[in-house]
């Protein structure tokens, strides 16, 4: 009988202990709590995680409107009845998201100093209530630009809490949740610039799941991974991914081996040492639980990826708008057959050709697109194919033509990644902390915004004219592609950038000046990198701001740094936005990069301006690049002007007098401005030896 009784104990022991449930405790303020979402004791985060994380846990919301982490805040969250409940269910886990409110100005600025320490004492409070507790803290959801305080103060506060929240998990030794990432390129799921949606909510839920459960879904590889890629050869080559939690994973190519563990937040990456070009290799990612947690986790033992036919040479990424995705079999019949007729012959180029899901053309797109925008699913998933007759023919003239030039002359692989979209502006390329900090008012009612010009903003109102979302998003607005386009590549090391873009932001060259630094430094933060970035002047057409543009496209070129300019006024169309002739446009691009990116010796451009000296009622000029000056076509050098003051310009008759241009008109007895070139649609004929035509220019007093 004592057996039986000892046996029916333990069986219910047993019972009682495979019952218990793991506490999760989530305290924090509104968006936990989950102010503004309809039915928020369904839709809240802690409510879906409960339902992602099942039967096994038991997870209970303490969130307070309006709740402060600083215990001088407006209103402490150790004050309210929810911090007392949270402490008197001791979870088990515990996850903090506190801070929003505190960057309210009667917080922040007062109290700083008290920020690392409230938090500390919270954390412990957590750990009195239950020794065996795991605790989680935050970085904060997003505060939209659109939040009344933004620029007054709550931007710049909101990040340097993000910073302490970070070294806040450092000291506690807690872990940390990064709520921001998955809303930050959604402000769409933030109807009042601080909220989320339930579907917010959702992507809340999902990462704290992941984060708790280790469960990322296995192990995946950025959109720009797979058969017949090209690496980047002769750097260290940053290979990541994402995986379950804890996983081994083990990337190996070429006889090269390395090994890395996946981190609590489901990343890893191992760096190659620098390869040769070369090919084609196998390159091999797995990753695999140690052998002592298999058996515990519901998931495959391993997973492996085999990409195949994989080269090492050089990789460029090519963006901008229409007239760098205009198409090889756009191009005039010579320039086609002759680009395709290399094609064929060229499976060393391997071609990443990212094409939008829905063309910006003038439309009213359905309103069943609307949602995909907003999910940032705009362009269609792509691979890597080899070059041939029918993979170039629908891709960019230009990107072609400038790897063409490149393999013809470094004798190695190349890797073109295209994502340019037609029509789209400078500072849909930005990323929106830069845009956040350095230019705030042009995220503003941006399709109301004379910063964008305003075809842009009327091409994007047609196509999306169907939706009913106050906060639509459009692949035109400032952020979106950078959003789309760049952040998918994930760091995938490249060499540089060619850009074929600006006809979208001409109206305004004052603005795109202050974006274009903007761009350049975007794209090289995201590589971490000062990469090469060599970029198109626009070409000629009957459009009056044009001349000033090209000018000012010009002069950024000697302030941006590792930068080159392509002039391309030459092989411009009067009233065609888009010349079907783009090989050499390609193949100026591949000068600068042969020049200055691998020191060849070969002539980068044409003459570029660089000094005027006005002496004896002329003006002599000396221009770099300007190595056996002549004209294209044999006749006199045209469209010189010069005057004594601004606005004055009358036309001059211009000579080449000991490699400099010598300018001059009876009409002007003191030159003190010179300008060339300076039509919109422009005949200019001043070449170099290497029949590469000078840029538009104009000298300042």
């Amino acid at each position: 009988m004592k057996k039986i009784l000892l046996l029916l104990c333990l069986l219910l022991c047993t019972a009682t202990y495979a019952q218990k449930k793991v506490k999760v405790a989530c305290v924090g303020n509104s968006v936990t709590y989950g102010a503004g979402i309809e039915n928020r004791e369904v839709n809240a985060y802690p409510a879906q995680l409960q339902r992602m994380l099942g039967d096994g846990y038991e997870v209970v919301n303490f969130g307070k409107s309006g709740a402060t982490l600083l215990n001088k805040g407006h209103r402490p969250y150790c004050d309210q009845e929810e911090y007392k409940a949270a402490l008197d269910f001791a979870g088990d886990r515990v996850i903090i998201h506190l801070g929003l409110n505190d960057t309210d100005p009667r917080n922040w600025p007062n109290y700083r100093d008290n920020f690392v320490s409230d938090y500390l004492a919270l954390i412990n409070s957590f750990r009195q209530a239950n020794p065996d507790c795991r605790i989680w803290i935050c970085r904060m959801t997003p505060i939209s630009h659109r939040h009344p305080r933004f620029k007054s103060g709550t931007r710049d506060w909101y990040w340097m809490e993000q910073t302490t929240i970070e070294e806040i998990a450092r000291l506690a030794n807690t872990g940390l949740i990064d709520l921001q990432a998955g809303l930050y390129n959604r402000p769409d799921l933030l109807p009042d610039a601080l909220h989320p949606t339930a579907e917010g909510a959702g992507i809340l839920a999902k990462t704290i799941y992941q984060e708790l459960t280790g469960n990322y879904g296995g192990l995946q590889m950025p959109v720009t991974y797979s058969d017949n890629m090209v690496l980047q050869r002769e750097k260290p080559l940053l290979i990541s991914g994402t995986a379950n939690a804890d996983e081994k994973v083990t990337v190996q190519i070429a006889g090269q081996k390395k090994e890395t563990v996946t981190a609590s937040n489901g990343k890893w990456s191992v760096t190659l040492a620098p390869m040769q070009a070369g090919g084609p290799y196998e390159l091999t990612i797995e990753a695999s639980l140690p052998t002592e947690k298999k058996n515990k986790k519901k998931t495959p033992a391993s997973q492996k990826l085999v990409y195949k036919d994989v080269l090492v040479g050089e990789v460029w990424l090519c963006s901008g708008q229409s007239n760098m995705a205009f198409r090889v079999d756009e191009l005039v019949d010579s320039q086609r057959k002759d680009l395709t007729g290399y094609a064929g012959k060229q499976p060393q180029i391997r071609l990443f050709n990212m094409e939008p899901r829905w063309f910006t053309n003038a439309e009213e797109w359905d309103a069943s697109v609307m949602d995909s925008l907003n999910r940032l699913q705009y362009y269609h998933d792509t691979q890597w194919t080899v070059c041939n007759t029918q993979t170039a023919d629908k891709f960019s003239a230009v990107a072609f033509s400038f790897g063409r030039m490149l393999s013809d002359s470094l004798q190695v692989p190349v890797g073109l990644i295209l994502n340019a979209i037609g029509g789209s502006g400078t500072e849909a390329w930005i990323d929106r902390k830069t845009l956040e900090f350095d230019f705030t008012d042009i995220l503003y009612n941006w399709t109301q915004n004379d910063f964008i010009q305003d075809w842009v903003r009327g091409r994007a109102a047609l196509n999306i004219k169907k939706s009913t979302n106050k906060q639509q998003r459009h692949p035109y607005e400032p952020c979106y592609l950078y959003e789309t386009g760049i952040e998918p590549l994930q760091q995938y090391p490249i060499r540089g950038i060619i850009w074929y873009q600006g006809e979208s932001n001409a109206q305004n060259m004052e603005t795109h000046e202050r974006l274009f630094p903007l761009l350049v430094n975007s794209l090289r933060e995201n590589w971490q990198e000062e990469l090469p970035f060599y970029y198109v002047q626009l070409s000629s057409i009957d459009r009056s701001s044009w001349t000033w543009f090209r000018d000012s496209q010009r002069r950024m070129m000697q302030e941006i740094p590792n930068c080159g300019m392509a002039v391309s006024s030459d092989r411009g169309d009067s009233l065609n936005v888009h010349p079907r002739y783009k090989r050499e446009i390609g193949e100026r691009l591949a000068r600068w990069a042969l020049n200055r990116t691998y020191g060849h010796r070969i002539i980068p451009s044409g003459p570029l301006f660089r000094s005027v000296e006005f002496k004896d009622g002329a003006a002599y000029i000396t221009f770099d690049y300007a190595e056996g000056l002549h004209t294209s076509d044999g006749q006199p050098i045209r469209t010189f002007e010069i005057a004594e003051y601004d606005g004055l310009f009358v036309p001059a008759q211009a000579e080449i007098v000991d490699g400099k241009v010598k300018v001059r008109s009876d009409k002007i007895a003191c030159p003190q401005l010179v300008r060339y070139g300076w039509q919109p649609f422009t005949r200019a004929n001043l070449v170099n030896g290497d029949e590469l035509p000078a840029s538009t220019f104009r000298s300042q007093k």
